[in-house]
């Protein structure tokens, strides 16, 4: 979910042509939650093979993924690793979320109701198993991952702060807090989607946020806007009441610090130091490898396929699609250098 500070940030629309030889650092878990969410049927119920398991996100990382390739973007998928100690409470309140969104679901759908995708939307779960087949595909489709220690935009964002990639790819702004000097949103929807209550369907493109001339245009600094997020919230506290990003800013302006805005407000956030210092100071994992290698057909099929009951027909021409574009990039890399 991530901090609600987007209202903060200048961003501009891009074309994927721009990304073309790109190192994208994709926040893994961010991303596989968005195919879980938009990929379902009509009634809301996700896609699922015949022993009841859920692929919806299977198929976003198979198709969506592979248009991406095709575009000439190196995607790396950075997954998360053991939460900070101070963010249960946030993991606890979503999962009542997500519980009640599922008890809203099934009433509209036993209503007869048009409204039921709507909730069944934030009922999505990620369990242990999932993720495995979600590494184990991207694996085979010759797609490096990462395994984070800690937060996977937190890697990510260290990643391209330290120049391993360009961009982090992520619907949150949390990787802004982190450090992410670029960050690409919008890289896992495709086409158009509705607007909210509104039988209207608009063109998504990705677009581009970069930290420092933001920080710059805003007159403030990294250390400012982690103090920001915190006052309108973030995964790791709710935040002050009333406050919005704004706001924040306004209230961060005047004093500097939280510390004097907590005072003025008279209020309290529980782990301030901890939160602060676990964004400018997080737990990351030093050795990584990024190596790009053709998909492995075989075991692509053997998943897809064999395991979760994918179209044979289809998988196929995904995994020719992927090849020749593999073997493109692997080419002008070689150009390149040679």
């Amino acid at each position: 979910m991530g901090s609600d500070i987007g209202d903060l940030f200048e961003r501009r629309e891009i074309e994927l042509d721009e990304l073309r030889g790109q190192i994208i650092a994709i926040d893994a878990y961010n991303t596989i939650y968005q195919f879980l969410s938009s990929i379902r049927q009509r009634d809301g119920t996700s896609l699922h093979d015949s022993h009841g398991e859920v692929t919806s996100h299977l198929s976003g990382l198979l198709y969506r993924t592979t248009n991406l390739v095709e575009a000439g973007l190196k995607l790396v998928f950075v997954f998360d690793g053991v939460p900070p100690d101070f963010k249960a409470a946030t993991i606890e309140k979503r999962m009542e979320i997500r519980n009640t969104a599922t008890r809203q679901w099934k009433e509209a759908l036993a209503a007869g109701r048009e409204d039921a995708l709507k909730y069944a939307q934030a009922t999505s779960r990620l369990h242990p198993g999932m993720v495995e087949d979600a590494k184990s595909l991207l694996a085979s489709m010759g797609i490096p991952v990462v395994q984070a220690a800690s937060e996977g935009e937190a890697q990510a964002a260290r990643m391209a702060a330290c120049g391993d990639a360009g961009f982090v790819g992520s619907q949150d702004y949390d990787s802004l807090l982190f450090g992410a000097p670029k960050v690409v949103r919008n890289l896992a929807i495709g086409g158009k989607r509705k607007l909210p209550k509104k039988n209207i369907y608009v063109e998504v493109k990705p677009e581009l946020i970069e930290l420092q001339p933001n920080l710059d245009r805003l007159g403030i600094t990294r250390e400012q806007l982690i103090d920001i997020a915190i006052l309108v919230g973030t995964d790791y506290d709710p935040g002050i009441h009333g406050i919005g990003a704004k706001r924040a800013l306004q209230l961060i302006c005047k004093h500097g610090t939280i510390e004097g805005v907590l005072a003025e407000l008279g209020e309290s956030v529980e782990h301030l130091h901890e939160i602060r210092n676990f964004f400018l100071n997080p737990d990351i994992t030093p050795d990584y490898s990024l190596k790009w290698k053709m998909p492995d057909e075989s075991r692509i099929k053997k998943l897809l396929c064999d395991e979760h009951d994918f179209s044979e027909v289809r998988v196929t021409k995904a995994i020719e699609r992927l090849v020749a574009a593999s073997g493109s990039m692997k080419q002008s890399t070689l150009d390149r250098w040679g």
